[in-house]
């Protein structure tokens, strides 16, 4: 799928920082340079809150998959929307990796290196094969724990 057109691109990049910056930094605590949005408002009502920020990072990067953006843009993407959830899921921790993270605005500057520098072109493989690997890893490593600690309380008895 190729790109649009550039002026297609600038009114979805421009419609795009709109959302980013109510989501991730439209607000600023005083005396202080710390921005931040609705995201972690709206991810402080339980379930829900996680959900709609979910979905609303989710338009961005349809609007970018429609727009023809790189299979390795759409992954890296992808990843900090799915890091973003999970995260800001766990109560308390998650509403403060919020505040932080910031996955609207870490997919905007991605979107804009895409369309106006040319950068992260190519397959997504480049991103998901080292997701793969760690993932198989961290699997691995709690299938050996849970069984070091079956064996253990079984010597327990």
């Amino acid at each position: 799928m190729s790109i649009s057109s550039s002026s297609s691109n600038d009114r979805s990049i421009r419609s795009l920082e709109v959302v980013t910056r109510l989501m991730d930094s439209q607000f600023r605590i005083p005396g202080t340079n710390f921005r931040f949005g609705l995201d972690p408002i709206i991810g402080l009502i339980p379930g829900l809150g996680d959900f709609a920020t979910f979905i609303i990072s989710g338009i961005m990067v349809l609007t970018l998959a429609k727009n023809g953006a790189s299979g390795f843009v759409l992954a890296r993407m992808i990843l900090n929307v799915i890091l973003d959830t999970l995260v800001g899921a766990i109560p308390i921790l998650g509403d403060l990796f919020d505040f932080a993270f910031q996955a609207n605005q870490r997919n905007l500057k991605l979107m804009k290196e895409h369309y106006q520098a040319g950068r992260h072109q190519g397959s997504a493989l480049k991103v998901i094969i080292p997701v793969l690997i760690i993932l198989f890893l961290v699997v691995a490593a709690i299938v050996w724990g849970s069984y070091e600690i079956l064996k253990w309380l079984y010597n327990l008895l």
